[in-house]
């Protein structure tokens, strides 16, 4: 008996095939009545939000990559700027400072001059006024000469002829 129940449980009965034949039939034809088309529906509408978010995620990497890049440009153009504007920086500062060094040297220049002119004018006025103490001192001196050789009459009359007689040659 265990031989007989093993084999009827190996073996299908044609009945048992004919109903599940049917029901696998009636199975089918209801899945494909209400269930295929919701189910290749949501399969459709699933891959098409997937293809849907592949694209959008490849736009977002592109525009990702495109705002590295004009990113890049502007921190490129960016520093060009600051090199540009430390290079003015440094000549604005380089011709302040030959401005400044030009300024400084002409006013030494004419500080000096004006040394100069005034030594000049000191040296003038000094020489003048030695000149001027040589004449006095020489008048003086002269007078006093005068006064001692012209003392007496006899002296006075040998200085005018002597005065007549190169008057009278020039």
């Amino acid at each position: 008996m265990n031989v007989f129940i093993l084999a009827s449980l190996i073996e299908p009965g044609v009945g048992l095939i004919f109903w599940t034949t049917i029901t696998f039939v009636l199975l089918l034809f209801l899945l494909g009545k209400f269930a295929w088309k919701p189910i290749l529906s949501a399969i459709k509408t699933r891959e098409e939000d997937i293809d849907k978010a592949l694209k959008s995620a490849e736009n977002a990497l592109r525009d990702m990559r495109e705002l590295k890049a004009a990113n890049e440009v502007i921190l490129n153009e960016a520093r060009a700027e600051r090199d540009g504007i430390l290079k003015e920086a440094r000549e604005t500062r380089e011709a302040m400072v030959a401005e400044a060094k030009q300024k400084a040297q002409a006013e030494a220049d004419r500080i000096m001059g004006s040394a100069r002119d005034q030594i000049q004018n000191e040296k003038n006025a000094a020489v003048a006024e030695l000149k001027n103490q040589v004449a006095v001192l020489s008048i003086e001196i002269a007078e006093k000469i005068l006064k001692s050789e012209l003392s007496n009459d006899d002296k006075q009359k040998a200085l005018v002829n002597t005065l007549v007689k190169d008057i009278n040659v020039n």
